[in-house]
């Protein structure tokens, strides 16, 4: 999501970071490094694929609790703001991954 706008703000970069601390543990991990290994990852994947990349994480997940869902959707509505500024890419990419994960469907629920 970080990069949906085509760039990795040095923001976006720092508020993932702060997010990874949650997931990793710190102390055994170089976050730093898992994060750069990411980024380049990422860097390397083939952005036409990325929507089947969403749906195929999320379809893994599918039993995973709407509160969790909610969360993953709000941490990535953090990081593309954390630039000041969203732009339509950022814009379309959440949008559609608030699509796959179902949440709007879950809400009406």
């Amino acid at each position: 999501m970080a990069h949906a706008d085509g760039d990795f703000h040095e923001t976006e970069l720092s508020l993932v970071r702060e997010k990874m601390v949650k997931l990793y543990h710190p102390e055994t991990i170089d976050l730093d490094s898992k994060l750069k290994e990411a980024v380049d990852q990422y860097t390397a994947f083939k952005k036409s694929d990325l929507n089947k990349l969403f749906r195929d994480t999320f379809d893994h997940f599918r039993n995973v609790r709407f509160d969790q869902k909610y969360k993953v959707y709000n941490d990535l509505y953090d990081i593309i703001q954390a630039d000041g500024k969203v732009v339509v890419a950022e814009a379309k990419a959440l949008k559609e991954l608030k699509e796959i994960i179902d949440i709007n469907a879950e809400v009406s629920h």
